[in-house]
């Protein structure tokens, strides 16, 4: 009888060792996501991060053309003062100023502009949103209680890359 209470109280024992290691087990798992590179992920192939970039080569389409007709302007005038003709090149040096001075305001105006665009991307609710949402997601099908970003360096002094759920969040997110 004393064998069978020993073997009973040892079986307890075990049982609640074993519950309690994957208790322990399930509470400390744990990811770590590159939020950095989620994000660079996310606006690289995304539409406004396209018309972003549309526009800027557009802009700077129309500067090269714009500077090219002022360089051009330039060798006529060139030409008209070595063949000495005087009032031809005070013309075309009034012409050359008018449109650098535009060239300079147009450049100015269109760099704020896409300034202004690349601070919304930068600062985008719905890529927080949909990010939370899918780190959610992932987290909870994959049973992770917590995920930190490696962005918080001074938070993670170490991580095993079997942690790194970066690129399965890049993949939710449709990328």
């Amino acid at each position: 009888m004393n064998k069978n209470r020993l073997a009973k109280l040892f079986a307890v024992f075990f049982a609640v060792a074993v519950s309690s290691a994957a208790f322990a087990e399930q509470i400390t798992r744990f990811g770590v996501v590159d939020t950095a590179r989620v994000y660079q992920s996310y606006f690289r192939n995304s539409a406004p991060v396209r018309n972003y970039e549309s526009k800027k080569a557009q802009f700077q389409e129309e500067i090269n053309k714009r500077t090219q007709e002022i360089q051009d302007l330039q060798q006529k005038k060139v030409e008209y003062e070595k063949d000495d003709n005087e009032a031809a090149a005070m013309r075309l040096e009034a012409e050359i100023t008018r449109k650098t001075d535009f060239l300079t305001e147009y450049t100015n105006a269109k760099n704020i502009e896409l300034e202004t665009i690349k601070n919304s991307l930068v600062r985008s609710d719905a890529f927080y949103q949909k990010l939370y949402a899918t780190l959610s997601r992932v987290a909870e099908s994959e049973g992770y209680s917590m995920i930190l970003s490696l962005q918080q360096a001074n938070g993670v002094l170490w991580y095993s890359p079997s942690v790194d759920i970066t690129d399965q969040v890049i993949r939710e997110l449709g990328m």
